[in-house]
């Protein structure tokens, strides 16, 4: 991977990384609920050489809507300005990589909070791949979609409230987590992901 700038803007996280062969040489980190606009520009502004990379990653969701376009509007820009490449990941299957580097062996359901009362949810397992599409779910459908998985996630409170059985990890995208992400999934086209799918797909591989 070249000097990269990861700009990770999909939650109420607001996050910047610069990787370089293979390493991490600055990152910042803030929980910032809904001041992406105010704070991403100046985070990656104190980053060694005001962030400038050959090469820029963008969160492109799913997410927050407001959040996802501020960060996608601000990869387009800067990658016009420095003539880097652009490229996207999704912030789903960002959580599921960070996830197993950090040890996670289980198959892996991982939700994030969505719009209009429904979650985003998709599985994961290793060796790194998805088992299934991304959907918009109601909680109750999620529920039943998770069907054991380890859940990871902001949504995993929204199950949670209706089966107190459930437990999970509540965590936030982070950019510096960009290194763990397979060559083939940072490949996405630069645009935001905002679609929400109408039914629940199995959590599993096709056979």
């Amino acid at each position: 991977m070249p000097r990269t700038l990861v700009i990770e803007t999909a939650t109420a996280a607001c996050s910047v990384a610069l990787i370089d062969s293979g390493t991490v040489v600055a990152r910042a980190h803030e929980v910032v609920g809904r001041g992406h606009a105010e704070r991403l520009i100046p985070m990656i502004a104190s980053l060694p050489a005001g962030g400038r990379a050959a090469a820029i990653l963008v969160d492109c969701g799913p997410g927050s809507f407001t959040g996802i376009r501020v960060g996608v509007a601000a990869a387009r820009g800067l990658a016009l300005g420095w003539g880097a490449s652009l490229t996207g990941y999704s912030s789903l299957s960002l959580l599921a990589a960070a996830a197993f580097a950090a040890g996670a062996t289980d198959d892996l359901a991982i939700i994030l909070e969505g719009g209009h009362g429904e979650v985003f949810m998709q599985g994961f397992a290793m060796p790194f791949r998805e088992t299934g599409p991304f959907v918009s779910l109601r909680p109750e459908a999620a529920l039943v979609a998770l069907d054991g998985h380890s859940a990871i996630g902001t949504g995993v409170r929204f199950l949670a409230a209706l089966d107190p059985s459930i437990s999970g990890t509540a965590s936030l995208p982070d950019a510096a987590d960009a290194i763990s992400l397979p060559p083939q999934w940072r490949l996405l086209a630069p645009t935001p992901i905002y679609g929400r799918a109408p039914d629940a797909k199995p959590l599993v591989t096709p056979v």
